[in-house]
């Protein structure tokens, strides 16, 4: 027994550096053999602090969890001229519904999509909708266009992690997904009283 005891800090300090020596031929793995071509950046490997903290096979505490909402709130880009919905809402559907974009092939970013469809309802009549994310059926109708409301969207949309650190909702415009023009034109999908959305 005695010589059980004795070896299991041993076995435990091994299983540790073997984990350490795997991440390491992992990321060397990862560096060289992923090229950047076109839009897709090598820096797309990099975690950011709120990638690796929401990655952690351990939630993050509370505190933790604030003080990265706070940070990635600052990151937040209101529109300049103060329009918020001003866009189109039927540009916004086909980008809401669309899934394409940041690939190699693709030249610019400007022609990406939401995918807001994979995880959302939106449209009631659209029968092809995720539902990890709360239905968004009726947004603008149920919850009006209050200048709270529009802000809040806004930033959702901008970069969610704000809200919630750990949130599964890609950070549109922080992440160079949507450009300040598309998400204009997803606040108008959300908000216009014409949209399917609030029909």
């Amino acid at each position: 027994m005695k010589k059980t005891l004795m070896f299991a800090p041993l076995a435990l300090c091994a299983s540790v550096s073997l984990a350490a020596d795997l991440d390491a031929k992992v990321a060397e793995m990862m560096k060289t053999s992923f090229k950047a071509n076109g839009i897709a950046s090598i820096e797309r490997q990099v975690q950011d602090e709120v990638q690796k903290a929401c990655s952690s096979p351990t939630q993050p505490d509370a505190a933790t969890m604030k003080r990265l909402e706070e940070a990635q709130m600052a990151t937040i880009q209101w529109p300049a001229n103060g329009d918020y919905t001003g866009g189109d809402w039927k540009e916004g559907a086909k980008i809401a519904i669309s899934g394409r974009g940041l690939t190699w092939t693709d030249p610019t970013p400007d022609n990406n999509g939401g995918g807001c469809y994979n995880c959302h309802a939106m449209d009631p009549k659209e029968v092809s909708a995720g539902t990890i994310g709360p239905s968004l059926v009726g947004y603008g109708k149920l919850r009006g266009n209050s200048e709270p409301m529009v802000k809040y969207t806004w930033g959702k949309l901008w970069n969610s992690k704000a809200y919630n650190a750990c949130s599964d909702m890609p950070r549109n415009g922080f992440g160079k997904i949507l450009t300040e023009t598309q998400i204009r034109h997803v606040m108008a999908y959300l908000f216009d009283p014409e949209s399917p959305v609030n029909k």
